[in-house]
Formats: C-alpha cells, structure tokens, sequence
C-alpha cells in the first residue's frame, strides 16, 4: 500500500496555494531546502513525479493535482476528528478565532458573543481578529483563525474542498448624499438617478468592483471624483458636498450617527446588496464550540436583517 505522510502532504498543499516554494517555507516556518526535501520525499514515497521544472520556478504536475483532491477528503476528516475531539476533552468550552471584517464586528460578532455570554451556560472563548474580508480565507487556510467572516465576492473557488461556507446575509447598499443635494428628498430614488453625480469610492480592489458593478448594472459607468477606502473619510467627504457614495447597511448603522450633513437613502430599486458568509475549514463545523459560533452568528444575521427590513 502508498505511505501517505500527512505532513509532506500538507508541505504540497501549501505550494499550490502559495505557487513558490520560497513563499511556502516563509508559510510554513521552514527552509526552501527542507520544503524541496519533504517534496522529493513524498514524490519518491508515492512513486510519482510532484514537481517539474517551469523556467526558474516550478509547477505542480497532473499526479500532484490528483493526490491533492483525494488529500483534501483526509484533510478534512482530521479537522472533524480534531474538532470533535476537542468538544470531547472541553466540552463545549474550547477555544475559537474569529477573524471578520471591520463592519462585521460591530454588527455580527459583538451581538453573536453577547448571545453566547447570556445562554447562562459554560460557552466557547472567542478571540476576535479585525481583517480585511480578502484575506479571511488567507487566514483560515494558514490555521490562523478557526473561522472568518467575509464576503462571497472573495471566495477562491464557489466549491473550494478546503472551506465550508455558510451564508450569513444579503447587506443592502444605501446611497449617501449630502443633505443639500437635489435629491435628498425625493419620493422614491433609483440609482440610475445619480448617474451625472460625482462618485466616491476605493481605487481598486473589492469595493471598486462592488460599486462600479452596481452602476453599471443601472446602466451607467460612475464618474470617480474621489478615492478613499474607509467609511469615515468617504462620509466625511459626502457631507462635505464632494460626491455620493454606495454604503453597506451594516457599515451606515455604526457610522452615520451625528452627520447631520449625510441623508442616507434606500433604493427603491435596483438595491445592490453584498452577500455575507461564514467560513471555517472543512469538517470543523462539526466542533461544538465551532458549531455554536456559528449558530449565534446566524441568530445575529437573522436579527440584523429583521432591524434592517424596518427601514
């Protein structure tokens, strides 16, 4: 029978996700050498070429390919094992890493916690770590986090083998406007109406993408006449007269208190929402301290929705 050695299995994981074996040892706290050893071993204990040359760099071959979708079934049994292992020995009282975005701390992960502290029984320690929804799935993938929240708008794959995901909820995007614009007023506004208007957004990455896809969904490509990536700077900017700007529900909730400058509007149609997802490595969903995270979070989900469907 094949000697599968889960540790250089693990070593090879790493480097298809990382693509060099410099950025895989720095990963993995080892040398470039002892990767290039563990990989040559595994290769040899498999009686499979893993690796073949790719100019200065190398590249996984169709054999490393195919150990690697049956490696992530075993990959994620350990996990389940190790999850319902620790519920054995802690109970329900282990320890889980949350890693979530900057609005979804206030909104999801506070309230998920506050539910857990007033079940009256013995919970799971949660130790929260702000990061940016791109790098949620960096992070679990590492062993960093036992969970992230993020955005499906990040997901590597929608069938990824290593994570499982579960929808927490849809964010609505309401349009901020200074409280002098024309439009602040109007009955009913759709966002084909702020086509001619200035628009503040990121320069690139997700949040350009979100509003820039929105816009064009209704039928017009946004004019950017300024860049920033925090709500504090854009909303400061839209109550300075300077443009308008798409805000996520769940990030006007925590912010607009106290600008009086800013009048925050729903859209009548056309609402573009982002799509809210937990995740956490395959088969640890199984873990009750995991599980139970999970739960409070989706309770959270439901209530923020339910305020949300008042407006």
């Amino acid at each position: 029978m094949t000697e599968w050695d889960i540790k250089k299995l693990r070593v090879l994981r790493t480097l298809r996700d990382r693509g060099t074996v410099t950025a895989t040892a720095e990963a993995l706290l080892m040398t470039p050498s002892a990767v290039s050893q563990q990989l040559s071993s595994l290769s040899r204990q498999l009686g499979v070429p893993l690796l073949e040359a790719q100019g200065r760099r190398v590249r996984l071959t169709d054999a490393a390919h195919l150990v690697l979708r049956h490696a992530e079934a075993v990959f994620a049994r350990l996990e389940r094992a190790d999850a319902e292992l620790t519920g054995y020995l802690r109970g329900e009282a282990g320890e889980v890493r949350v890693a979530a975005f900057s609005t979804a701390v206030p909104a999801l992960v506070v309230p998920a916690i506050q539910r857990l502290r007033a079940e009256g029984r013995p919970g799971p320690e949660v130790r929260v770590r702000e990061a940016e929804a791109a790098r949620a799935y960096e992070l679990l993938a590492a062993g960093d986090v036992d969970l992230a929240l993020s955005l499906t708008a990040h997901a590597p794959t929608a069938h990824d083998p290593r994570f499982a995901v579960r929808p927490l909820l849809a964010d609505p995007l309401d349009v901020a406007l200074p409280a002098a614009h024309p439009l602040a007023a109007a009955p009913a506004l759709r966002l084909a109406d702020l086509s001619g208007d200035p628009w503040i957004f990121g320069g690139s990455g997700p949040w350009s993408q979100i509003t820039t896809a929105a816009c064009e969904a209704a039928g017009f490509v946004p004019e950017q006449a300024h860049s920033a990536s925090g709500w504090t700077a854009i909303l400061a900017m839209v109550e300075a007269g300077m443009g308008v700007a798409l805000i996520p529900r769940m990030a006007s909730a925590e912010r607009h208190g106290g600008r009086h400058g800013v009048v925050m509007r729903v859209l009548e149609a056309d609402q573009p929402r982002r799509h809210v997802v937990a995740a956490v490595r395959q088969g640890a969903e199984h873990g009750p301290a995991v599980a139970r995270v999970l739960v409070a979070l989706g309770s959270a989900a439901e209530s923020f929705t339910s305020a949300e469907r008042k407006l």
